[in-house]
């Protein structure tokens, strides 16, 4: 009987360790898995698709014909903190999102405003920087002041952006008569200096920069909407949101954000 008690003791003892062993090798395994996932992003490189014609955020250098701005030095610098690299594509705005989303791209870099319907497609990153939408119409129009003076008037705008997705809320409110669309920024401040439709609903940045570069117009009324941009990435690619949210981090602690945002916006 003592033999055959012993003997069970000793079974006890090899099942007891073998599990422990099994779970130990099974932490390590994970342990591993989510350094290894941690670690993916480096020395990889990334395609980055933007829609050139949204200054400070992105334009097309008059001297090197390069795409340049806040949002490609920003990638740029987190990917050199992180260890990857990024080419940088132009894509017309309202297709960056589906890019992203299938893979045809890694990251949309263009102000992109976080927005629920967005985040049913795609991952963002932290915000970076706080936007807001804004009225802007001719210099000499004294007729609009804000957005009540907004009826029967018409607009124009980017398409695929918030500031479309304003206006078109405020056409089916019976506010505004008629909301023309555009691929671009500037083609949506030309028709609005040259008279084609009465005001623009845009980022308030943007909007800013187009006045300081063309003239003629202004910025009237309050912000429309409060807005914070990310960088869009597939859903699910955690490696890489991760790395961008770190990236950024660091970027901002080290001061390197700050010099852009001088850069750019001072």
């Amino acid at each position: 009987m003592k033999k055959f008690l012993a003997l069970l003791l000793a079974l006890s003892l090899v099942f007891a360790m073998t599990a422990c062993g099994s779970t130990s090798d099974d932490s390590a395994a994970d342990a591993d898995a989510d350094a290894a996932a941690v670690e993916s992003v480096e020395g990889q490189t990334f395609k980055v698709s933007t829609e050139p014609t949204f200054p400070p955020f992105e334009f097309v250098d008059e001297e090197s014909g390069e795409i340049t701005g806040f949002d490609i030095d920003l990638i740029k610098a987190i990917a050199e903190d992180q260890g990857f690299s990024v080419e940088v594509e132009q894509m017309g705005f309202d297709a960056i999102v589906g890019a992203v989303q299938t893979g045809v791209t890694d990251i949309g870099a263009s102000g992109m405003s976080i927005t629920e319907e967005r985040l049913e497609t795609v991952d963002f990153s932290d915000p970076y920087i706080d936007a807001g939408l804004a009225i802007a119409v001719k210099e000499d129009n004294s007729d609009i002041t804000g957005e009540a003076d907004l009826q029967g008037k018409t607009c124009a705008v980017q398409l695929g952006t918030t500031g479309a997705t304003k206006a078109m809320e405020l056409q089916e409110k019976g506010v505004l008569s008629d909301v023309k669309t555009f691929n671009t920024v500037d083609v949506v401040m030309n028709e609005l200096k040259t008279g084609g439709v009465d005001c623009v609903i845009n980022d308030l940045p943007v909007t800013q920069a187009y006045i300081s570069k063309m003239g003629g117009i202004k910025v009237v009324g309050d912000t429309l909407v409060s807005d914070s941009y990310g960088f869009a990435v597939k859903k699910g690619n955690k490696a890489l949101l991760d790395a961008i949210n770190a990236g950024l981090e660091n970027v901002k602690a080290s001061g390197v954000y700050d010099e852009l945002i001088a850069k750019y916006f001072e």
